[in-house]
């Protein structure tokens, strides 16, 4: 199966007919459809299906237990109203290289495996790469098993309703032994490859991010009656803290939004008692992030005192800068330039992906395929079909100087 007939299938999968974005969240319906698919295109490979105790779904060429396994692949979920490309690219382009490397008639030396990891946005259960941070030790089963999403579904429920056993679920260390390396496609998520010219790159790091919660409280009253000077509003404190964060990120370089936000009672004429805000920044160190987050609880403490409200801030995530492994990355680059001669370029990134919660476990690395507009998370993400049949052909040139030699 071509890679446009696999991208055709998959395309409708999740797609909501309102905003024509995707809304595929762990566990969900949806994200059957997108198991289901992934199933069907491993076992029409005659590659050996499996899903791990944390759902993740494996397919395997070669024995697993033979170890140093060249494995590749990304995950299928996305975030709500999010883009066709993040994630899905890599598992299409996964199993396209596959057909390229047999079409070639290459003999595979390694176990090689594609993978979909679940519940890497963390759209449902609030919490990025569920599926891949219980698999590396990075996310204990207690802590998952409070995970609840909006509707007060918690995962465990989820997952026992989606028939897979949330009992089982935990670090796999065994798993991961025998992984040699890992590298995962993904579609680019700014615009460095549309300036630079190039149609793929390698990834050197992923920036520190994480995840705050600024819960604002104030006084339910009513919006019609409440003089202003006797309010104790707290939309008015958050509102100010989103500019501070804004002007903080511009400061240092960094980037920092508020992109969700909670309201109580959420009424129009109702003053808020709570207002709950979830802030996410990342930068390109650790010292800059970390001066980012303390100058925006610092602005949002003094507003709040201003206005009468109390403020709580929690870390509900966060991921440290993450260097992908050196020799990787450099034999990425050499395979791919051997042939041409070219460099290809290397570029950092700041958003999160399975590859780096793998880092410190097993040799990992990353290609990008070039996004013309550098929109992601967003149904106006976009990556041509040249781009994509070039990232196709990189990975295959990549997994066969890994797993062929």
């Amino acid at each position: 199966m071509s890679f446009h007939s696999m991208w055709a299938e998959l395309l409708p999968v999740g797609r909501s007919s309102a905003s024509g974005g995707y809304r595929r969240f762990a566990w969900s319906g949806a994200d059957a459809d997108c198991r289901a698919w992934f199933r069907e295109q491993a076992e029409t490979r005659g590659l050996a299906y499996e899903v791990d105790r944390n759902g993740n779904q494996w397919a395997w060429l070669g024995d697993p237990a033979a170890g140093d396994a060249v494995v590749t692949g990304s995950h299928l979920d996305s975030v709500p109203d999010g883009g066709a490309f993040d994630g899905p690219l890599g598992v299409v382009s996964s199993f396209a290289a596959l057909d390229e490397l047999r079409s070639r008639g290459v003999g595979f030396t390694k176990p090689l495996a594609i993978v979909n990891f679940g519940d890497e946005e963390g759209a449902r259960f609030g919490l990025a790469c569920v599926g891949s941070r219980l698999t590396a030790g990075e996310l204990t089963v207690e802590q998952a098993h409070r995970l609840t999403d909006g509707e007060g579904v918690t995962l465990p429920r989820a997952m026992e309703a989606a028939g897979h056993d949330p009992d089982a679920i935990g670090a796999d260390p065994e798993r991961l032994a025998r992984i040699g390396a890992f590298v995962e496609l993904h579609v680019e998520q700014g615009r460095a490859l549309d300036l630079s010219g190039d149609p793929v790159g390698v990834a050197s790091a992923i920036w520190p991010h994480g995840r705050w919660r600024f819960d604002f409280r104030g006084e339910a009253n009513h919006a019609g009656t409440t003089r202003l000077a006797d309010r104790r509003d707290p939309m008015l404190s958050y509102a100010e803290t989103v500019l501070a964060a804004r002007r903080e990120a511009e400061l240092a370089g960094a980037v920092a939004t508020f992109g969700k936000i909670s309201v109580e009672p959420n009424g129009v004429n109702a003053i808020p008692s709570l207002v709950r805000g979830w802030l996410d920044s990342r930068a390109a160190d650790q010292e800059t992030l970390d001066t980012v987050v303390t100058a925006v609880e610092k602005a949002a403490r003094e507003y709040a005192a201003a206005q009468g409200a109390d403020l709580d801030v929690v870390r509900e995530s966060f991921t440290p800068v993450v260097e992908f492994d050196h020799a990787l990355r450099d034999e990425l680059g050499r395979i791919l330039g051997k042939d041409t001669g070219l460099k290809v370029p290397v570029l950092g990134t700041g958003a999160g992906h399975d590859a780096g919660i793998l880092s410190g476990r097993v040799p990992t690395a990353m290609l990008f395929v070039r996004n013309p507009t550098g929109v992601s998370h967003s149904p106006a993400e976009s990556a041509a079909e040249d781009d994509c049949l070039a990232g196709v052909d990189a990975l295959a040139d990549v997994l066969e100087g890994l797993a062929c030699r």
